[in-house]
């Protein structure tokens, strides 16, 4: 399993887009996915899932990711993060 937490530093959180090309990306990978957030834990893969965690600026996010492509799928998670919501 391939874990990593990350700071989100946009203003505006995750919001629609960022959540939009995070779910999008993850679907190109086979292994299980998931956005860790206040104790709750949703399937990346899911847009309303997603969505649903309300994360704000300031917010810290553990992305973790299982399966025979795990550190692909959590690399290329990284640079949407990176690029789009913060560290």
């Amino acid at each position: 399993m391939a874990e990593k937490t990350y700071k989100i530093t946009a203003e505006t959180g995750i919001h629609a887009r960022p959540a939009t090309q995070l779910v999008n990306k993850a679907g190109q990978f086979s292994s299980d996915i998931t956005l860790d957030y206040k104790g709750k834990s949703v399937n990346l893969k899911s847009i309303m899932g997603v969505m649903s965690l309300g994360v704000g600026q300031g917010a810290e996010v553990t992305i973790k990711a299982e399966g025979s492509d795990a550190d692909e799928a959590l690399a290329a998670i990284e640079e949407i993060i990176k690029n789009e919501l913060g560290e």
